[in-house]
């Protein structure tokens, strides 16, 4: 953890505040912007969820920066970046989300853009995840039992990103933000616990206070019969813009890419000339931008 760099390393907070000088235009806004909305109040109501204020105002909240959601060894960064934060969250504090900032795209793009980056990302994850699937989460996202898992773990990847005009708990003005929470995170507050139960209700009514807006349709929890964990994931806004299935199939074939990309610094062996990494026109190519397309 925080190595030299703002870009595909994991940071603390007081890493990130040291460094945030020498970072990119981007990362800084990314930044200013998110710390704003957890800590500030819009029309006098504070951010729903008062789980994230109290991890930003308390410094235990983690971060990454990403330089693209499509180029592979930006990815292969991101993964190792992840990885890296499983090991290290259960010593850093009770509850230590990872956040992970984006560089925007060029110009301005539509709520289908961000859904399909979004999925891109998660299903790059899936496919050069080090770790098989967990035995006990179905591959059915289909199902109240479903999450996404990586590096053997189930977690939550809550995102915001710049289309939304109402629901400004879920807005980022600069670009797309994954906030990952390891299920471990939730224990004691599930919706199956007194403590969870009040929890979401009171997130739930500063959540209509926030957005001005009754708490979007697709909002439930994991395990309740009818819920859906991957439409959470990034809300719908129009439905035209938006998947109707979710865009990831998972699977417990492992592995789902050749054991050089599965390595840690495996983005060192593709950012690297073909001569010198990963030949061109390989079926490791191929594992690696099947589905991407540039940023």
């Amino acid at each position: 953890m925080n190595e030299p760099g703002t870009e595909g390393v994991l940071l603390d907070q007081e890493t990130l505040h040291d460094r945030l000088d020498d970072a990119p235009d981007w990362l800084r806004e990314h930044y200013r912007t998110f710390r704003e909305s957890m800590l500030g109040e819009r029309d006098g109501s504070p951010f729903p969820c008062y789980f994230g204020i109290e991890v930003e105002r308390e410094g235990d909240l983690l971060y990454a920066a990403c330089e693209s959601t499509t180029d592979p060894a930006a990815l292969l960064r991101l993964r190792d970046t992840l990885l890296e934060y499983l090991d290290a969250y259960p010593d850093h504090a009770d509850r230590a989300p990872l956040a992970v900032f984006f560089r925007p795209p060029e110009g301005d793009r539509g709520e289908a853009h961000y859904h399909e980056r979004l999925w891109n990302v998660l299903e790059f994850l899936h496919v050069h995840d080090p770790e098989p699937w967990p035995d006990d989460i179905p591959t059915d996202p289909d199902t109240s039992r479903w999450e996404f898992c990586f590096g053997g773990e189930p977690l939550f990847p809550t995102s915001r990103a710049p289309f939304y005009d109402e629901r400004k708990s879920r807005y980022s003005p600069v670009g797309l933000e994954i906030t990952f929470q390891p299920r471990a995170v939730f224990e004691g507050i599930t919706a199956d616990t007194a403590a969870g139960e009040r929890a979401r209700e009171l997130i739930r009514d500063r959540m209509g206070e926030y957005d001005g807006v009754c708490p979007h349709a697709d909002l439930g929890d994991w395990g309740v019969e009818g819920d859906r964990e991957w439409t959470q994931y990034l809300f719908r806004e129009d439905d035209d813009a938006s998947p109707d299935a979710c865009p990831l199939t998972p699977s417990r074939a492992h592995p789902k890419a050749p054991e050089a990309l599965l390595e840690r610094g495996a983005w060192r062996r593709f950012a690297a000339s073909p001569s010198e990494g990963v030949a061109s026109g390989t079926d490791a190519d191929a594992t690696l931008t099947s589905g991407l397309g540039d940023d």
